[in-house]
């Protein structure tokens, strides 16, 4: 029998953080704060305590938390219908994704749920493609990935994962993958072959720790592929939406991807939806039956993200992420600590790299938390920050007192 303390003796944050590792999987090891209740950039737990989020859900949560007019259309469309499934259509499908061809320029999408999702959607595309379209063996297509990726944790997805912790116990792999270095552009060209199909990359390797790539790099990408006949795929899950001061990562490079993945703040926060998007001639290769997904494109989370979308243009969100980004950076380039190697990241996507002999970032998000404001580290030296795109300076200053007081100076 399990045996817990009483809550006369517990806080409720305690007792909450208690259950969760008690009746949980301990596959996350989040700080110790429990978040009861938000809006905007402001979070506070069960005890009234307030923080700034600096991370925004891993880039979920572009429009800040409960966005008035999403909780709004959430709330709207709950009321009327929220699930037919894809054996019948609604009214909001049809016209998200029209909405999200217009914002991508895309003539199709695919509409999934995770970004984890999205990937394995793009993949299977890429595959189908090769078959369909450049006329492949069966069971012979083949995928470029970059070193230090991230995109996601199904079997698939980790099988080209160059963490060793996220492949370790898991196989047997899926085969079909080969792995170059983030950056290097002549690794790619090295690394086609006729039976290569696409090359999947992140535009910033986030969970890598803010990975920027080398100048020019994605124009050398967008030739190669485009002379090989190769998918160019871009995740965009973390770094769309606004984030980096563009609505698209790629906006900064003068490129467009063959698909665009999108997910996380496509959402707004509040639901699920992500989507694969690309040409007619891409997407045009499945027919019914093939591909799908019970709660993909269900008219909540359709309404969801037309809202999402509205809001991103009609707040001006990208061009606030990028004059933020710059407010912060340069606040952040002020510091003169010891414990920091390097700062880098585009608009309101930054990490700071601490020196190994910091300790790791961990301790520094946790000090951070006791002065209110919510951080995480990223493989072990590397403090992420990426607030709500709907931050202001005065909020920006708050944070960087503390930052500047936990960091040194």
């Amino acid at each position: 029998m399990i045996t817990t303390a009483t809550p006369e003796t517990k806080t409720p944050t305690q007792e909450f953080i208690e259950y969760t590792e008690i009746f949980g999987t301990p596959n996350y090891k989040p700080l110790p704060v429990v978040i009861s209740e938000a809006k905007g950039v402001w979070v506070k737990n069960p005890e009234g305590c307030k923080y700034l989020d600096m991370l925004s859900s891993y880039s979920a949560l572009n429009h800040g938390h409960r966005h008035p007019a999403i909780i709004k259309a959430l709330i709207d469309q709950a009321k009327k219908v929220t699930l037919v499934s894809r054996a019948f259509h609604s009214d909001q499908l049809g016209l998200f994704l029209k909405e999200l061809s217009d914002l991508t320029g895309f003539g199709r999408s695919l509409p999934m749920n995770s970004g984890t999702e999205a990937v394995e959607t793009a993949i299977k595309t890429a595959r189908k493609w090769g078959y369909i379209k450049k006329g492949l063996p069966q069971g012979q297509a083949e995928i470029i990935v970059a070193a230090n990726n991230f995109h996601g944790r199904t079997v698939t997805i980790v099988s080209f994962s160059t963490d060793e912790q996220y492949r370790k116990d898991f196989g047997p792999l899926t085969p079909g993958f080969k792995v170059v270095p983030f950056g290097d552009a002549e690794a790619i060209k090295s690394a086609i072959t006729p039976n290569t199909v696409a090359f999947l990359v992140e535009p910033i390797q986030a969970e890598a720790g803010i990975l920027m790539p080398p100048p020019g790099y994605f124009q050398k990408v967008r030739e190669i592929c485009t002379r090989n006949n190769v998918l160019f795929m871009l995740d965009e899950i973390q770094t769309g939406m606004g984030r980096t001061g563009k609505m698209f990562a790629f906006e900064h490079e003068g490129v467009r991807p063959d698909v665009l993945i999108l997910g996380k703040a496509l959402g707004g926060g509040a639901m699920p939806v992500s989507a694969v998007c690309a040409s007619s001639e891409i997407l045009g290769v499945y027919q019914p039956g093939d591909h799908g997904s019970t709660f993909g494109g269900n008219p909540l989370a359709c309404a969801v993200a037309r809202a999402a979308i509205r809001i991103l243009k009609e707040e001006n969100l990208v061009e606030r992420s990028a004059q933020m980004g710059e407010y912060l950076m340069n606040k952040l380039r002020t510091l003169k600590s010891g414990y920091i190697k390097e700062i880098r990241g585009r608009g309101l996507l930054i990490g700071i790299e601490l020196h190994a002999a910091a300790g790791g970032a961990r301790r520094f998000c946790e000090a951070l938390m006791h002065r209110g404001v919510l951080c995480k580290e990223t493989h072990e030296h590397v403090i992420r920050l990426a607030p709500p795109l709907v931050i202001t300076e005065k909020e920006i200053d708050w944070a960087f007192s503390r930052l500047k007081k936990v960091l040194g100076t």
